[in-house]
């Protein structure tokens, strides 16, 4: 019975058995292809589309970056400029506290310093094994550091003597001493639009050598002499001419000598040369004997001891968001650029200069602006058609992303 029992139940598990496994095995088949249809619409969808919503992302946010890092140039420059002005116009005299202002507020730059540099300190030591020499390196620093303060105390005496209007103007021509320095050290090539910005912009400072602004300008703020007029004059081209080898001269060590320009590095270069440029400048200070007459200045100080002190702060903070500003524009994008940025506050600070200190925009100021906007233009066109021409070229040689641009182009497809 026990047999017979196992036979009569047997057929039935073997019914089941095998009456089973064809419906699981389907229903198998079907949860596979349903996952794969799943994992092919996630990978249609989310891959070759992802990774260029992904790299949208990427560009809206640097070009937000870019965006605040241009506010801060435009705006934190003309601010510390017009200060630098109402610090004379106040009753401020001290030449060299104006340019200490321009540098010593180095410090606020530290901890942007402790959160940048790290980032890059081990993978650069490895790519690049070869480090200049301690020596060498502080040359470089102590050089470039003299070269900066003597460039602010120039312009620290152009301010002094012309109206911020002119001096503004006059500080366009730095962009083409930027790049006729660079045609020698830096290999730069001119082009049409470069020779084009070059002529402009020289045209539009030569044309403030024949505004009389002490002829013609009858406010307290403006009137000066003639004498004084020239000197500030030729200060303020002094100036614009050691800042554009300054940038040259930075590029070319960066290239020739440190032989790489990570934020670190360029971190290294704006710490070390602001504090020797400091230094040399509060020397110039003691030596000068005007720190004898700070105490009876900050006494005499039209609007008060407060905004003495308010002013010459904040004034030394702006110049340094300024400089945070350039060293987001030179890691974001390149030199070049960050310094055409910085030329545009030529046709912002004259306005704010007629709204605040009432100073004249008489015709040749005028068209000395419009020349020198129309080369800062030009200057820019230029430095989109090479960065045209240059991300083509990265693109055209980089394997993965040809890769990228065909799997994106077969998706659509």
């Amino acid at each position: 019975m026990g047999e017979t029992q196992e036979l009569q139940h047997s057929p039935e598990t073997f019914f089941t058995i095998h009456m089973a496994d064809p419906q699981e095995v389907h229903l198998r088949k079907i949860a596979n292809e349903v996952k794969e249809t799943h994992f092919l619409e996630d990978n249609s969808f989310h891959g070759p589309m992802n990774e260029s919503a992904m790299s949208r992302k990427k560009m809206y946010y640097r070009w937000f970056r870019i965006v605040i890092h241009s506010a801060l140039v435009l705006v934190c420059g003309s601010a510390a400029t017009l200060l630098g002005r109402l610090y004379y116009e106040k009753g401020g005299k001290s030449k060299w506290m104006g340019t200490l202002v321009q540098l010593g507020g180095f410090p606020i730059l530290l901890p942007y310093y402790f959160i940048t540099a790290p980032k890059n300190l081990t993978t650069n030591n490895r790519i690049h094994p070869n480090q200049p020499s301690a020596t060498m390196l502080a040359f470089v620093y102590v050089s470039i550091g003299l070269l900066l303060a003597l460039g602010c105390y120039l312009y620290s005496v152009g301010l002094w003597y012309l109206p911020v209007s002119t001096y503004s103007l006059i500080c366009s021509s730095q962009l083409a001493f930027n790049a006729l320095f660079s045609y020698f050290l830096n290999s730069l090539k001119f082009t049409p639009y470069i020779v084009n910005s070059l002529v402009l912009l020289t045209i539009s400072s030569t044309l403030l050598v024949f505004q009389n602004e002490s002829s013609s300008d009858d406010s307290g703020s403006t009137q000066i002499s003639k004498k004084k007029y020239v000197i500030g004059f030729i200060a303020t081209v002094c100036a614009s001419a050691g800042y554009g080898l300054w940038l040259s001269l930075t590029q070319l060590v960066f290239k020739k000598v440190i032989k790489r320009e990570t934020m670190k590095v360029i971190m290294d270069m704006i710490i070390y040369t602001f504090l020797v440029g400091t230094c040399a400048i509060i020397v110039g200070l003691l030596a000068s004997g005007e720190w004898h007459g700070l105490k009876n200045e900050m006494k005499e100080y039209e609007t008060g001891k407060a905004s003495y002190v308010l002013n010459l702060t904040f004034t030394a903070i702006f110049w340094q968001l300024f400089t945070i500003g350039c060293l987001g524009l030179t890691s974001e994008v390149s030199s070049l650029f960050c310094n055409a940025i910085t030329v545009l506050r030529v046709p912002l600070v004259p306005m704010l200069a007629v709204i605040f200190f009432h100073d004249k925009m008489h015709g040749i100021k005028v068209i000395s602006m419009m020349l020198a906007i129309w080369g800062i233009i030009s200057y820019l066109y230029q430095q989109y058609i090479d960065d045209t021409e240059s991300k083509n070229r990265s693109t055209s040689h980089d394997p993965k992303a040809s890769a990228s641009l065909e799997g994106v182009h077969k998706s659509v497809t």
